[in-house]
């Protein structure tokens, strides 16, 4: 179609017909979404103007009629949360924060996608007051909404009394196709319908297009059928996604179900409203035009030269959600203070956990729940935790386990725990089945509760799966847990499919996550103590299979010092050679050492169970660790090389893995990989000389 000069036409010929459930102000709130849409993305020369465009009716019902929520305070911990899955159309979201009144100025949207504005490329936790979790990477939004779904669930059912119903919100979506494509909302989507999720809500914005064109290339799923076998309750909205009055009647249906999350499809039109670009991919990705947008803006019966232009009306209009969500969260108020006179103590777990808090007496919980190792012992780091879990987690009724489909191995359940289910909404263990990556970003959904802390449980290998979710939690800091047991070659027969040998380095090159491998059963304790006090973002923590010795703590350097990131465990005030190990290879160093030592050499034996504790350490720290002037070094650990340069310097000498594992007992790895007592002593005397 040959574009067409605004000049060149008369409004009147052009302007779009108002759909008959709207009123005339309903029409132009949602327009007032549209245009912003379409100015900040052609202001940034970058954006994806055509799903807000798209969506734009639906979103503006949800925010001003359904979605409970107070602008003035967007942590209000009952409000409803809102998760806009499709975050590459994040103009919808920035324009609806804007005009019902959070603390997103008209100048951050101007500066849409720019340095220093609080309207980033797509959705990001902690940066845009009322975003409640990142999302971009399709499929994340969905699933971590299943999380936040579970969280109200369990929250609800612990703290909520007859009469007191403190905890009640729903969690809404905007998700779109390519949400749906992903593997991971099917995963998702398939445990929420388990569950009976019916607080969870998703609009499925059904625009048939993505970047490469029409879905009808690669998509012909029949979503409504698939989603009712997945459990869901399934309405579809047709026509152009302007039928307010259908979607009005759709949310009026999902929010009276009662024992199934809801998915309502619309039909939408990406672009509406552009004469040329509308139901085309040239609107998803791309900038309109200057001309295109002056010509829409006139199909919308707008002035084409106003830029970011918002009426008095429509924002009147938007504007009233500050006063019904005052309103709203003081009348919630009110009865939480009534539930506080009448149930104190509940009251003071409930503000604590709101708060982001551990128990009051958790350093007494802490202590009290340790349990003792026989340093003439050994044992695996995962049977380890699982002896703290079952004396930790009865104590801590606001922490939330689980694994996929690995429980026995994870040694992840307590003894004493009851799993949540779809009739046991006490329960604090989740079976998220062979979902890993779902695990991962519900896990995540949870997390952004700020009531919750998530651990959740599986092979390390199988870290590949997670890593979109570790990697947004570590982006987003979200305090969550990732536990990862078998986690190297000494997991044994399974062979090199399950052998993890590049994944410690390859995750400890991601900013922001604490990586932890504790070398024995007291460095275990220590590592559960930090990941559940950290609330600053994600924690990993790295398991073993096989057994390993259990440090002596009267010998030894104290496993409390884990939180360093390394500590001397022993050796010279002077040593000729320092001998680095991580984990199960913490052993190797110390048998090691003691040969060293019989030779005459003077060792030291560093456990170096996190490098990024390590590295927050201050200097003066990290060099009485690790003495610049002692360059004669030797790291071991059953993984890849890569990073350990930093610590070995030009001299050191690294043990450890330069190709995938095999298949066959534990003991016969190491020796055949040459991971071995041997080999470091033989690498010891060879830096020396």
């Amino acid at each position: 179609m040959t574009p067409v000069s605004p000049d060149a036409v008369q409004p009147s010929e052009m302007r779009l017909v108002r759909h008959p459930s709207m009123t005339e102000l309903d029409e132009l709130s949602i327009n007032t979404i549209r245009c912003l849409a379409m100015d900040a993305v052609q202001k940034a020369k970058s954006g994806h103007p055509g799903m807000p465009m798209g969506m734009a009716p639906a979103a503006y019902i949800l925010w001003t009629e359904y979605l409970k929520h107070n602008p003035s305070n967007p942590s209000w911990v009952n409000r409803d949360r809102f998760v806009l899955s499709a975050g590459h159309g994040c103009m919808l979201q920035y324009a609806l924060l804007h005009l019902t009144g959070y603390d997103l100025p008209l100048e951050d949207i101007k500066n849409f996608r720019q340095w220093g504005s609080r309207a980033p490329g797509h959705p990001e936790y902690g940066r845009t007051p009322g975003v409640e979790v990142t999302t971009g990477p399709l499929g994340q939004g969905l699933a971590n909404s299943v999380g936040m779904a579970i969280a109200e669930k369990y929250l609800a059912q612990r703290f909520n009394k007859p009469e007191f119903p403190i905890l009640d919100y729903t969690v809404y979506v905007i998700a779109g196709d390519g949400d749906l494509e992903e593997g991971v909302s099917t995963e998702a989507c398939s445990l929420a319908g388990h569950l009976h999720l019916n607080n969870l809500i998703v609009l499925y914005d059904d625009n048939h297009i993505t970047i490469d064109g029409d879905t009808s290339m690669s998509f012909s799923e029949d979503i409504p059928a698939k989603f009712t076998a997945l459990g869901w309750f399934v309405q579809s909205v047709g026509g152009d996604g302007n039928d307010v009055g259908a979607m009005r009647e759709a949310l009026d249906a999902a929010r009276r179900e009662t024992n199934r999350p809801s998915l309502i499809k619309i039909r939408t039109l990406i672009g509406y409203g552009s004469p040329h670009k509308e139901g085309t991919a040239e609107a998803h990705g791309s900038p309109l035009g200057e001309e295109e947008i002056a010509l829409t803006k006139i199909r919308y019966g707008w002035d084409p030269a106003q830029k970011f232009f918002i009426p008095d009306a429509a924002l009147g209009k938007f504007r009233e959600q500050r006063s019904a969500g005052a309103k709203a969260e003081r009348g919630w108020q009110a009865l939480f203070d009534r539930y506080a006179a009448a149930f104190p103590a509940e009251a003071a777990e409930f503000r604590r956990a709101a708060a982001r808090q551990l128990p009051s007496d958790w350093e007494k919980i802490w202590a009290s729940s340790l349990p003792t190792f026989d340093p003439a012992s050994s044992m695996a780091t995962r049977e380890a935790q699982g002896k703290l879990l079952d004396a930790l987690m009865p104590k801590l009724p606001l922490v939330i386990g689980g694994s996929a489909d690995l429980t026995p191995s994870n040694n992840t359940r307590p003894k004493s725990a009851v799993d949540f289910s779809a009739t046991e909404r006490t329960g604090r263990y989740i079976h998220y089945g062979v979902r890993e990556h779902a695990m991962g970003a519900i896990m995540n959904g949870i997390a952004v509760s700020g009531m919750l802390i998530p651990y959740g449980g599986t092979f390390f290998v199988f870290s590949d799966y997670m890593r979109p979710a570790i990697r947004l939690a570590a982006l987003s800091e979200y305090p969550t847990i990732f536990v990862f047991t078998h986690e190297s070659i000494g997991l044994g027969e399974d062979g090199p499919t399950h052998q993890p040998v590049e994944h410690f380095a390859s995750l400890r090159a991601m900013p922001g996550l604490v990586v932890l491998r504790p070398a024995d059963p007291h460095e275990t304790m220590y590592a559960w103590k930090y990941a559940l006090e950290n609330r600053k973002g994600p924690t990993l923590l790295g398991l073993t299979r096989q057994k390993v010795p259990v440090l002596d703590q009267t010998k030894f350097g104290s496993a409390a010092n884990l939180v360093k990131g390394a500590y001397v465990v022993t050796g010279a005030a002077a040593p000729d050679v320092i001998l680095i190990g991580t984990g199960s290879e913490v052993g190797i160093a110390l048998k090691a050492y003691e040969a060293l030592a019989a030779e005459g050499i003077r060792g030291r034996v560093v456990s170096m169970p996190s490098w990024e504790l390590f590295e927050r350490q201050p200097a003066a720290y990290k060099e009485s660790v690790l003495p610049p002037a002692v360059t004669a070094r030797v790291a071991v650990e059953a993984g890849v090389r890569n990073g350990w340069e930093r610590y070995l310097g030009d001299r050191g000498i690294f043990i450890g893995m330069s190709s995938f594992g095999a298949s066959a007992p534990y003991e016969v790895l190491y020796k055949e990989f040459g991971i071995t007592v041997e080999a470091v002593i033989a690498a010891a005397r060879k830096v020396l000389a």
